[in-house]
């Protein structure tokens, strides 16, 4: 009929294998490494010969390649979520900032290590799939911007110093919130190092979105 819009079913299955076969390999990264995922390994999982990934991947990067795409762009609504609430004070909007970051990349050691270590030899992420990253990037500066920080090298401090402490909290307590529980002293000393003006805490304002889950 007219003005119904025709559907290439064809192309719905092969995106839904595509789906099916990203799923896989995350399930396999969570199992054994991030770096000892197979070709071999995936196709038995969704029920394929291995030749028949290449129909839909390149080659085993290419897979990398799209699961670093879309860990990026998972991050990137989650940071939107985050944006949605943050307080309205400088510190308070950069604490949140770095409570929503670190609670991300600690729910999934896999999806982490692909996102910000070099865990896979000789995998460099495609033009297309760091584009989520860059997005990201660029509106966390322009955040620090509002908030009167313009150094890039403060900025990278920050990030490093969250950076740091997922990663002790990933190797050394990863089911707790050791690591978590320092965010905030390791944020105020930063905040004074870049000569943030302290600010008087506002009751409405919650630093820490967990900090009343963690304490139930």
């Amino acid at each position: 009929m007219l003005g119904e819009t025709t559907r290439d079913r064809q192309a719905e299955r092969r995106e839904a294998t595509r789906r099916e076969i990203l799923q896989v390999a995350w399930e396999l990264a969570r199992e054994n490494g991030l770096a000892q995922i197979t070709l071999r390994d995936v196709a038995a999982r969704v029920g394929m010969r291995a030749p028949s990934l290449y129909t839909h991947f390149a080659a085993k990067h290419a897979i990398y390649d799209a699961m670093f795409e879309q860990a990026w762009a998972e991050y990137e609504e989650h940071a939107a979520r985050v944006a949605a609430t943050l307080p309205t004070a400088p510190r308070a909007r950069l604490l949140a900032l770095a409570y929503g970051f670190f609670d991300f990349a600690v729910a999934d050691l896999a999806r982490y290590q692909l996102m910000n270590q070099r865990t896979v030899p000789g995998f460099e992420p495609s033009p297309a799939a760091f584009a989520p990253s860059k997005r990201v990037v660029r509106d966390a500066v322009t955040m620090f911007a509002e908030a009167g920080v313009t150094d890039r090298g403060d900025i990278e401090i920050w990030f490093s110093l969250i950076g740091g402490l997922i990663d002790q909290q990933l190797a050394n307590d990863p089911t707790g919130d050791s690591r978590r529980r320092l965010i905030e002293r390791a944020m105020t000393m930063w905040a004074d190092s870049v000569g943030l003006p302290p600010e008087p805490r506002d009751p409405h304002d919650h630093d820490d979105p967990g900090a009343d889950r963690a304490a139930a």
